[in-house]
């Protein structure tokens, strides 16, 4: 096998500009992928790449290092707009995943019921993309193009997600169902951003459902219509779930992946304008 190790991204680039590469980071959905088989060649390894990993504020907002897991999510002190992501990192598996898989993993991964997609979506994460040819910036809805399917070149690593600055008063919340708490795919999810006027009411509102469609998407007619309303009592409509495409499988059918969804946002909504949801 054919297995690359780099100690510097500039190093991994350079093995990436070669070639198609399998790019292995915390490798919890690289390895599960195969089914058994071996690691196609070549791999490059970038799991030593510590410039890569850690969270910092900048001028404009945060910066999340590509290989910053899902517990270092949970542990750095950040703002309460971020605690809908925090809640969906502590939901990633187990805690070993948790340890292990890393924010960049996840959305190249593209799964419909990736849990981190929600809640970044509604911080307006936006993705770095990093190759040898240069670097380029991209809204995470526009990276995510379907099912296990994104803009990354094969040439490219995703090294950072960039949050602009959120409002000091925003908070967020996260809520999932599934067959049981930890270890278990969503059959649907939704995150929440919500900013209250000092009435109590909902002066912005920010929406995503997770496990309802080829990628998480953002509900806009619903966050236009909740200004002005209650928290703890938001209207919601199908009309304001008409982005979503959901399926049959073996979790759920398409019909009561709409009324989950429905719920989960009144749920999310709640939590997030500080109400028991």
């Amino acid at each position: 096998m054919v297995y690359f190790t780099p100690r510097s991204l500039d190093e991994a680039l350079q093995h990436l500009s070669a070639g198609a590469a399998t790019v292995l980071a915390g490798g919890t959905d690289v390895y599960p992928a195969l089914g058994g088989r071996d690691l196609p060649d070549p791999v490059v390894d970038i799991s030593a790449l510590a410039e890569l990993r850690g969270i910092t504020e900048t001028d404009r907002g945060f910066r999340i290092g590509g290989l910053t897991t899902w517990s270092g999510i949970q542990k750095t002190a950040l703002p309460p707009a971020f605690d809908g992501l925090k809640a969906a990192a502590a939901q990633v598996g187990g805690l070993q995943i948790q340890n292990a898989g890393t924010i960049a993993g996840n959305l190249c991964n593209a799964s419909p019921a990736a849990d981190g997609v929600p809640p970044l979506l509604t911080l307006d994460a936006v993705v770095e993309l990093t190759s040898a040819r240069g670097q380029r910036r991209l809204a995470l809805s526009e990276f995510l193009n379907d099912v296990r399917r994104t803009a990354r070149k094969p040439d490219e690593l995703l090294t950072a997600v960039h949050i602009p600055a959120p409002s000091p008063d925003s908070k967020s919340a996260f809520v999932k169902l599934g067959a049981r708490r930890y270890l278990v795919i969503s059959i649907a999810m939704v995150a929440a951003l919500v900013r209250c006027d000092k009435d109590g009411r909902i002066a912005e509102a920010r929406i995503a459902a997770g496990a309802c469609s080829p990628v998480a998407r953002r509900l806009t007619a619903l966050e236009a219509d909740l200004v002005g309303q209650d928290p703890a009592a938001p209207e919601i409509s199908n009309d304001h779930l008409a982005p979503l495409a959901p399926i049959d499988d073996p979790r759920g059918t398409a019909g009561y992946r709409l009324q989950a969804a429905a719920e989960l946002c009144r749920r999310a909504i709640g939590k997030a304008g500080g109400t028991d949801g």
